[in-house]
């Protein structure tokens, strides 16, 4: 069980990797790639995808061990108890990054244009210069 974690963990942060530059690519305050919006926005939901599998991951992983200590120690062993595993504090740090990844990614998959959205641009109209008054 700590080789299938450790093996989810690294996949974990290789998503979480690709996630970060596949998400920033998509971005729309960045030159690189594609200036259709709507092919940028695509990007950055591609980002989230990825994010939200690396959530998944480390769900699984920390969760898994987290099973295979409570199963340690409630079984009738000759092992006392106070030699055995208990919860440590990274286990909770892994519960909460797995959320906060899931999180983030469902943020960026929340990018996603609709149908209706995806031909216009918005762009806001500045006030010309002779409009403003000056004191």
């Amino acid at each position: 069980h700590i080789q299938t974690s450790r093996a989810l963990m690294v996949i974990a942060l290789l998503l979480g990797f690709f996630g970060i530059i596949v998400s920033v690519v998509g971005m729309k305050c960045t030159k690189v790639g594609e200036d259709d919006p709507v092919t940028k926005s695509r990007v950055a939901v591609a980002g989230g995808v990825l994010f939200i599998l690396s959530g998944l991951c480390t769900l699984s992983a920390v969760s898994l061990y987290a099973t295979q200590v409570t199963y340690e120690f409630f079984r009738e062993s000759a092992v006392p108890i106070n030699a055995r595993y208990e919860f440590g504090s990274a286990l909770f740090i892994g519960w909460a990054a797995a959320g906060l990844t899931l999180l983030g990614g469902s943020l960026l998959c929340c990018s996603c244009p609709t149908k209706e959205r995806q031909g216009q641009q918005y762009y806001r109209q500045s006030q010309p210069s002779t409009a403003r008054e000056y004191v």
